[in-house]
């Protein structure tokens, strides 16, 4: 008697077998995914039209541009204006659980010192930008690693069955432009602050390779968008309100943090 329909069968149990046991944790589809954004200002949506409350938070943000292209099954934002990994840890957490299927999440420049080290280049000599920029390099350096960890490993937690995208920084200055309006910073001051934002992104990328999560440059699709040049998608120093200063606009949210998110979970 033949031996091929029954190598045959053998076959077909073993593939669907393997395909059974290697899909992700997360849904197979947007559509049936329970997302929950985390993250600082850059994830809450500063910078963009309709922000409310004291998080700031705007539908125009990126997690909400992604949910109303997706429509998942559930959508959550919990990202707040000035949230640090302490923060984070201790008030957004709650928001995930074993059925979280996605989690977004912008962290580590407040813990840095991004405001402050933009505000006192803004305001120094181009020496002192540079020394305020090596000061928070300094720190990246002994205390920010062990902050992300401690972090990355509080949501894999919350959410063990999440896929978890982690966003990047942009470099905020174009380097070239001679001019960079009121209050401006001088080429020699973006230098040292685009310095500080890739070294930055350095540190959280190999911290969330470490994890196992997945990482998201935004570096790329920000290039040739920075401020001071001829099309940017951040904020200079922005008086009213002064908070979305040195934030994406509503367009770096939807041309360059949304693709990047896009991205990451092809």
């Amino acid at each position: 008697m033949s031996r091929g329909p029954t190598a045959l069968a053998c076959l077909v149990s073993s593939i669907l077998l393997t395909v059974l046991t290697s899909a992700p944790a997360a849904a197979s589809a947007p559509a049936d995914w329970d997302y929950i954004a985390l993250g600082d200002s850059y994830s809450s949506g500063v910078g963009t039209s309709g922000q409310t409350g004291t998080c700031m938070r705007s539908s125009n943000a990126y997690p909400g541009l992604w949910n109303s292209a997706h429509d998942p099954a559930s959508f959550r934002s919990v990202a707040c204006s000035g949230a640090t990994t302490s923060s984070l840890r201790s008030s957004q957490l709650s928001a995930l659980s074993s059925g979280t299927d996605l989690v977004s999440v912008t962290i580590g420049g407040n813990d840095v010192g991004f405001a402050s080290t933009v505000i006192t280049c803004t305001l120094v000599s181009d020496s002192g930008c540079a020394a305020k920029v090596d000061d928070a390099m300094e720190l990246l350096d002994e205390e920010i690693p062990a902050r992300l960890d401690a972090t990355y490993r509080d949501i894999k937690a919350k959410a063990p069955n999440a896929k978890v995208v982690v966003l990047g920084y942009p470099i905020l200055f174009d380097e070239t432009a001679p001019s960079c309006g009121f209050a401006g910073m001088s080429i020699p001051k973006r230098k040292s602050i685009n310095r500080g934002a890739a070294e930055l992104n350095k540190v959280i990328a190999a911290r969330v390779r470490a994890a196992g999560l997945t990482w998201s440059d935004v570096t790329d699709d920000f290039a040739g968008h920075g401020i001071c040049g001829p099309s940017p998608w951040l904020h200079g120093l922005t008086v009213l309100p002064p908070t979305d200063s040195f934030h994406p606009t509503g367009t770096g949210h939807r041309s360059g943090y949304l693709p990047a998110l896009e991205s990451a979970l092809r």
